[in-house]
């Protein structure tokens, strides 16, 4: 017999028998693909809007384009841009993307290829390879060439020390820099460990000792947790922050939760520009001119933490989690902006908020790139390493009851 569709008029009798309204079909949020997609396409878009105001103060910004930027903008020095100093010989603006994406893409094709969960050692069978020997196409270069070649000097560290100097990869961040080299391309391990925060921390950690150390390596964890965190359906910003400020430790905990407890007094990321920036500056060690780093700058600490992820979740606070608003947010505060942008644009995008359909063709068709393709990979990738994961979790409860243990239905 088939069951009565329960409607406005069910009689007092059914609705004592458990009979309830029929709430019609229930609207779905992103499926895994939308937010792995969004996230590493709106990695790549705020990337490349941040590339051509990087390094300047939201004053500079202003002044230079008459304006906040709104979108996809050309390079600083216009057509000089070949020859302009600080940035030559790199063409940053008019879609390119930058170091940013050329590493987040760099991680999926490892992901693609192991197929399983990395570690440092992954880093140095994988990534070094795969950075020194394809020629791919650079578009701040607009030629194709090794991805070596155009990485910055904390990214080169990674095949000196693992690849000439044989450091063990646990350990090989020790002595590089620290900043946010090793964060702002951590998005893809939260999104394979997509609504698993802990495990995103605990992944991007291991895989960052190659690169990074002290609260360098802890901007990696705590910014794949936040991914993580954000791919889990009903997620907001405020529960990826949550979710960032339960595991982040020392000085990158307390950064966090200053800046987003300034966030939280704004409605709106033009008025959060300076506010944010006082917010972070004690625990930020580049000082105020970020051109000029102090002397006790990018040294390991306890006390502090890189600016750009504290940022990044800031942004997303105060735009409430909006795509549009919280990479703008990111670009016009300047400084390290392109990494601030691509952090925010993942956090966002695997939140599911729309990344703007024409912002992502003019950076895939200036970077030359199919900026979609490694979404659709890592999806995949992803349900692999999930299913493998629940076999690897089942066979360890069945052992476990074997040894007197719950079992797995207790």
């Amino acid at each position: 017999m088939t069951p009565m569709k329960a409607t406005e008029e069910t009689s007092g009798a059914d609705r004592s028998r458990g009979a309830v309204r029929d709430p019609g079909p229930r609207k779905r949020g992103p499926g895994l693909e939308e937010r792995i997609t969004g996230a590493l396409v709106g990695a790549a878009v705020g990337d490349a809007l941040g590339g051509p105001v990087e390094g300047y103060s939201p004053e500079q910004i202003l002044e230079r384009h008459g304006g906040r930027v709104r979108g996809v903008v050309g390079p600083w020095h216009g057509e000089d841009w070949r020859t302009a100093r600080p940035i030559a010989p790199y063409h940053k603006g008019d879609g390119h993307v930058t170091d940013d994406t050329l590493m987040t893409h760099a991680l999926v094709r490892v992901y693609a290829r192991v197929r399983d969960h990395l570690d440092a050692y992954a880093i140095a069978e994988h990534l070094v390879p795969d950075l020194m020997t394809n020629p791919r196409w650079i578009p701040e270069l607009e030629t194709e060439a090794l991805p070596l070649h155009r990485i910055f000097l904390a990214e080169k560290w990674l095949v000196a020390r693992l690849h000439y100097g044989h450091a063990d990869p646990r350990e090989a961040g020790v002595g590089n820099i620290v900043n946010c080299g090793a964060a702002m391309y951590m998005a893809p391990v939260g999104l394979v460990n997509a609504a698993n925060p802990a495990a995103a921390y605990a992944e991007a950690l291991d895989i960052a000792g190659a690169h990074q150390s002290s609260y360098g390596r802890e901007a990696a964890g705590v910014l794949a947790a936040g991914v993580a965190a954000a791919c889990t359906p009903g997620a907001t910003a405020d529960s990826v922050v949550a979710a960032c400020l339960s595991l982040a430790k020392d000085g990158t905990r307390a950064a966090i939760e200053k800046v987003c407890e300034e966030a939280r007094r704004h409605t709106d990321v033009e008025s959060a520009l300076g506010p944010l920036r006082e917010a972070v500056a004690p625990y930020d060690t580049v000082g105020p001119d970020y051109r000029n780093p102090s002397l006790g700058a990018r040294r390991p600490s306890r006390l502090h933490s890189v600016e750009e992820l504290p940022v990044a979740l800031g942004m997303l606070t105060v735009a409430r989690g909006d795509f549009r608003q919280a990479v703008l947010g990111a670009v016009n505060y300047g400084r390290d902006c392109d990494s601030i942008a691509t952090m925010a644009g993942a956090l966002a995008g695997a939140l599911g908020s729309p990344v703007p359909e024409d912002w992502a063709r003019t950076v895939a068709e200036a970077s030359r790139l199919d900026l979609w393709e490694p979404g659709r990979t890592l999806t995949g990738v992803a349900r692999e390493i999930f299913a493998r994961d629940v076999r690897r979790r089942r066979a360890h409860e069945r052992a476990f009851a074997g040894m007197g243990g719950p079992g797995c239905s207790d």
